[in-house]
Order: structure tokens, then C-alpha cells, then sequence
């Protein structure tokens, strides 16, 4: 046997569409193939409890669900280990501060770049091969940040691997697929609170750790924190057909305009994009200008304490899955994210005007906006996510694009504004901002097909409690299949029962009721002028 006829059987194995039986070969077994294929295949290779089976597909699970959680969290976090030790990073790479200072800017600019085009490769390819690619990518690189001396080289690692760290951004369209319709605010509120708790621990773990040991241990934790993160993907994530496929599928620049495309014919999406641009625009806002705030009069605290002000966030983390399971999921989003909104603004205006004379202005900031954000956020996702099922990695990019540009505009425009007018005036425009989103929501309501109107009524209650914007009913793509399947099983059971009653009878009354009813469903189509015809030769036979 060739290499050649080694390598076949194992590439059409690994199809989504193969059974678990059919996908024996193991990819430690064959002792003849070049290493890089070895090594291609030990990466591809799928525990048989995970491969794909049509016919019994993959049930998205409480533990999954904690799994992407703590991917994602824990992948995000690479963006933000160097935030609280820049200082330090200066002097051990012996250069100036203003030097050091552009690496979160650089991992910025690499994780916008992966978003805009790593993340619609979503729908192009298996999601299961493409994230565990993606993770021991990000581990195997990551080793050089541990082991550099040289900035340059430091700083253009850090670009490529931020690039690469969009794992979460295409772990959440998944649980979109995967999660139940009527569920799916729990779920993805489970994975936003592991995104938070990643970015949280990220900056706590990192200040306090470089405070006592050299800040290589942080980068070193973060290495083992990948490599654990890609050997639980590689042994426990589902595998999953690929969503654009057949004849209607696109290649990878037509997937990318498809993106702009949608803009323009769904408005729940350009309304949910132009709420988390604003949203997010008062989240970096408060969380950039509140150091100068704390270390300023009358407070004038240390950084460990600044630092500790992250865990408010943690509190709001806590509360977002319970809410989202017993609101979210009962009523329309829409009513969820004006519910977000309205915790923003108080949130906003209570540390605005409280917080140059009592701390608990910021504290209680801090906590309403962190919950306030997550629960918009996760109501505009469990609502987007309807729109386009096959399409959800381009969705997600479209309100990711938005949001990132939301967080860069407001770190401007809050320091600008800090620097000339202090925190009111800081504050004052976060209320600004708030209030924007607030009246594009408003401007539309839930059951709305136009953009702007409140057509169907002021109603939050779901009209389809099974769905997840509360009106779409949703079969999922990877079912789609085997429901049509059975539902032609059907048909051919009753067809097959009102034929045998009509042979006993010796009369075709049965089979002339069906083609009535059927004629009255489909009056004036093609297929009702064609089941006429059946109807009429089956009559005859009897």
C-alpha cells in the first residue's frame, strides 16, 4: 500500500457527513507518512465521541458550555496581561515608556484585523478544526514572548498573535448554533461572563504576580493556560459541518461582501450594531478616565487599589446568566437591551455627578454598567444570531466591527474630553452617548419589519416562545435534513395508511378527503395542480 492510499481513506474519514463507524484510521498508527502530514493529521484527528454524525447530532451540553467559557475567557485574556505592567516591561527591555505603550495599541489593531477577516472563516470552514488550529497556533508563538529579549520582535508577536486570539468570536456564533432557540440568551450569556472573567483575571493575575516574581511568569502562565485550552478543545469540542456548502456556497471574498450586504437588509442588525457602538463607547470610556479620577483628589490611591476596582465586574458577571435565563429568555431582547440601557444611564449619571465626592459614585458605575453592557449585548446577539442561521460568523462580525470601533472611539474621546473639561465633562458625554443608543432602540420597535416604526405593536412578550427573538422559528442548518427526512417519512406513513383503508372499503372516499384538503392548502399553485393529478391516478388504481 502507498502513502497515497494510506492518506485517502483518512481524508474522506474526517468528512462531516461520515459516520463514527466510518472513521477508523488513527493518526498514530501509520509509521510511513512525511511528519508534517503526521503532525496535520494528530491535529485534525477527532475523538470518535465528538466526529459528526447526522443522524445523531451533537447535544450542546452544560459542560460544553462552561468549556467555550473558559476557552474563550482565558484566549481573550492574552490581550491585556501587558496592561498593568507596561512599566516594567520598560525598564526590562531598557527603553522608554512611549515605546512600550504601543503594544496594547498594536494587539488592538491584530485583534481588529482578525475579526474583519479570520472571523467569516467561520462559515467558510469545520469550526472544530479551524479553533484548535487557531489556539495551538496562538500557544506555539506564544513562546517566543516568553523567551525575547528584543522589543521589536516582542511587539511584532504580540500583533500576530492578537490576530489569532478571535477564538471566542467564533466560539459564540457556535453556541448560537448549537444552543436551543428558546435558550440561547443563557448559553451565550455564560460565555460573554467567561470573556469578562478572562479580561478581569487577565489584569489582576498579571499587576499582583509581576509584583513579587518577574513579569515572565505571567507570560509563561498565559503559555500553559493556551496549551490546556487546545488539549481540552482537541479532546472535547464537537466536530460541525461546515454552514456554507451546496450549490448556494461563496468563497471567501464573497463571503466578506456579503457582510456589507447585510446591513442593508436587516435592520435589526444595523440596530444592534449602532447600540454596541455606543455601548461599548462608555464602557472604555469610564474604564480609561477612572484611574485619573481615583489617583487623583480627593482619593489619590495607589494602583494596587485602582486595580482592585475590576472585581466590581465580577458581581455583574454573576448576575448576567441568571438574568438572561429567567428575562431574556421569556421576553423579546429588544426589551432586554432598553432594560441594559437604562442601567448604563443610571449607572453613568450616578458616577458622573456622585464621583468627585464619594466613592460610591464609581462603585456603583462600575457595577450597573458592567451588567448593563452584558445585558444589551447578549439581547442583541440572541436577536441577531435569527437573522441569517447559515450565516452567523458574518452576523457576528458585522456587530463585533461596530462594537471594537465603539471601544477605540470612546478611550479617545474619554481621555480628550478628561483632559479639557475633567470628569463631569468626561462623564457628561458618556450620558451623551448612552442617550444615542437609547433613541435608536427606541426608534424601532420589537416587531418592526421597516427601519424605523413601531408597527405590531408595543407588546415584549414572544409570540413564539420557542424562538429566540420571539417571532423566527429556527430549525438548526445541521437538522434541517433529518427533519425534512422525517417529515417525508410521515407523509409516506399516511399516504400508505389511507391507501390500505381505501383497498378494504372497496371505495376511495379516504384518499378523496386528503386531496380535497390538500387542494384547499395549496389552491392555485403548481403543486397543488400536480398532487390533483396523483390524487386522480391513485382514485383510478382502486
Amino acid at each position: 500500500m502507498t502513502p497515497d492510499e494510506r492518506i485517502e481513506p483518512r481524508a474522506q474519514a474526517t468528512e462531516p457527513g461520515a459516520s463514527p463507524s466510518s472513521t477508523s484510521t488513527h493518526p498514530f498508527q501509520s509509521k510511513a507518512l512525511p511528519f508534517h502530514r503526521k503532525l496535520y493529521d494528530i491535529l485534525t484527528w477527532t475523538p470518535p465521541r465528538c466526529r459528526w454524525d447526522p443522524k445523531k447530532p451533537p447535544q450542546f451540553s452544560m459542560s460544553m458550555n462552561v468549556l467555550f467559557a473558559f476557552a474563550g475567557g482565558f484566549t481573550v485574556a492574552n490581550l491585556y496581561y501587558n496592561h498593568p505592567i507596561l512599566n516594567v516591561l520598560a525598564h526590562d527591555f531598557g527603553v522608554e515608556y512611549e515605546r512600550v505603550s504601543q503594544i496594547p495599541t498594536v494587539m488592538q489593531a491584530g485583534y481588529a484585523a482578525g475579526l474583519l477577516f479570520l472571523c467569516p472563516l467561520g462559515d467558510l470552514v469545520r469550526r472544530r478544526a479551524f479553533v484548535v488550529g487557531l489556539v495551538g497556533f496562538t500557544a506555539t508563538l506564544w513562546l517566543g514572548l516568553c523567551l525575547t529579549n528584543n522589543l521589536g520582535v516582542f511587539t511584532a508577536i504580540s500583533f500576530i498573535v492578537a490576530i489569532t486570539t478571535v477564538t471566542p468570536q467564533l466560539m459564540l456564533p457556535l453556541v448560537g448554533d448549537l444552543a436551543p432557540p428558546h435558550r440561547r440568551a443563557a448559553a451565550l450569556s455564560i460565555v460573554v461572563s467567561g470573556l469578562m472573567l478572562g479580561i478581569l483575571i487577565a489584569r489582576v493575575l498579571s499587576g499582583t504576580i509581576t509584583n513579587f516574581v518577574s513579569w515572565r511568569y505571567v507570560y509563561w502562565m498565559a503559555f500553559a493556560l493556551q496549551s490546556t485550552i487546545f488539549i481540552l478543545l482537541w479532546l472535547f469540542m464537537p466536530d460541525y459541518p461546515r454552514t456554507n456548502k451546496g450549490e448556494d456556497s461563496l468563497n471567501y471574498f464573497q463571503l466578506l461582501w456579503t457582510i456589507v450586504k447585510m446591513l442593508g437588509h436587516h435592520p435589526v442588525l444595523v440596530q444592534a450594531c449602532i447600540t454596541g457602538f455606543f455601548t461599548s463607547a462608555t464602557f472604555t470610556s469610564f474604564w480609561t478616565t477612572l484611574t485619573f479620577l481615583l489617583a487623583g483628589s480627593p482619593y489619590h490611591y495607589n494602583s494596587l487599589t485602582i486595580g482592585l476596582f475590576g472585581l466590581i465586574g465580577i458581581a455583574a458577571m454573576c448576575f448576567g446568566p441568571l438574568y438572561a435565563r429567567l428575562v431574556i429568555d421569556k421576553f423579546v431582547p429588544h426589551a432586554s437591551v432598553l432594560f441594559g440601557l437604562a442601567c448604563c444611564l443610571v449607572g453613568i449619571c450616578l458616577g458622573t455627578y456622585i464621583g468627585p465626592f464619594s466613592i460610591a459614585g464609581p462603585i456603583l458605575q462600575a457595577f450597573l454598567l458592567d451588567f448593563g453592557m452584558q445585558t444589551a449585548q447578549i439581547a442583541n446577539r440572541s436577536a441577531i444570531y435569527a437573522i441569517e442561521p447559515k450565516r452567523r460568523n458574518g452576523v457576528n462580525t458585522a456587530f463585533m466591527v461596530a462594537t471594537f470601533c465603539g471601544q477605540l472611539v470612546g478611550t479617545a474621546a474619554g481621555s480628550h474630553v478628561y483632559a479639557r473639561g475633567g470628569w463631569i465633562a468626561s462623564g457628561s458625554a458618556s450620558v451623551g452617548f448612552i442617550g444615542c443608543a437609547i433613541v435608536t432602540m427606541c426608534a424601532r420597535g420589537p416587531w418592526e419589519k421597516r427601519w424605523v416604526g413601531w408597527e405590531g405593536g408595543w407588546s415584549m412578550v414572544k409570540k413564539n416562545k420557542m424562538s429566540a427573538d420571539g417571532l423566527t422559528h429556527e430549525v438548526a442548518h445541521h437538522t434541517q435534513g433529518s427533519v425534512e427526512k422525517e417529515s417525508s417519512d410521515e407523509e409516506g406513513a399516511i399516504e400508505k395508511a389511507l391507501k390500505e383503508v381505501a383497498a378494504k372499503q372497496g371505495n376511495d372516499e379516504p384518499l378523496r378527503e386528503r386531496c380535497e384538503i390538500e387542494k384547499e392548502r395549496d389552491k392555485g399553485s403548481e403543486k397543488s395542480m400536480k398532487s390533483s393529478a396523483e390524487c386522480e391516478i391513485q382514485r383510478t388504481k382502486i
